[in-house]
């Protein structure tokens, strides 16, 4: 199975084609959200798209700006994915408390743990002699593969319903 995962932000985004057969990144990047639209256009026949979903995060927590830009990217990539699928791509979002639970046990958890989980599951990155699986996985990226190895892990179930927010 092959995941094209995106962990947004307000004007560039953290991506990866993840395969999960053998666990390890194809092609990653952080680029500018209007070239990620690109991608999800021109990654729409070989993978299911994976999104990070914004969510409430607690009572009193404000909301800028950013934040609802970002939901406006969101949008944006799953119709740019979806206006060119076929009847098997499927895309979905997932939150992040959820993916840093099953990844690392705690929802709390922060982004070096989850970096860490995903190191310890799959290998080091290696060096430029000898990489490994995450050789020049950096940032937002390392984010964009949790929500891959998470959407991974739980395809199939009946709570990664396809094409949905």
């Amino acid at each position: 199975m092959k995941v094209f995962a995106i962990d947004p932000g307000t004007t560039k985004s953290g991506w990866v084609l993840w395969d999960s057969t053998k666990g390890k990144v194809l092609e990653c990047g952080i680029d500018d959200n209007e070239t990620v639209v690109g991608f999800c256009e021109l990654f729409v026949h070989e993978a299911d798209l994976a999104i990070e979903m914004i969510g409430h995060y607690g009572t009193g927590m404000p909301a800028g700006k950013e934040v609802f830009d970002t939901c406006v990217w969101i949008g944006r990539f799953a119709q740019a994915f979806e206006e060119h699928a076929n009847d098997g791509q499927t895309w979905t979002t997932h939150l992040r408390p959820s993916i840093k639970a099953h990844l690392c046990g705690n929802a709390k958890a922060k982004d070096g743990n989850v970096a860490q989980a995903l190191r310890d599951r799959f290998g080091e990155k290696g060096t430029k002699a000898n990489p490994g699986p995450f050789y020049g996985v950096k940032s937002h990226i390392w984010q964009a593969i949790a929500v891959a190895v998470y959407h991974s892990d739980i395809a199939g179930e009946e709570s990664s319903a396809p094409n949905r927010f």
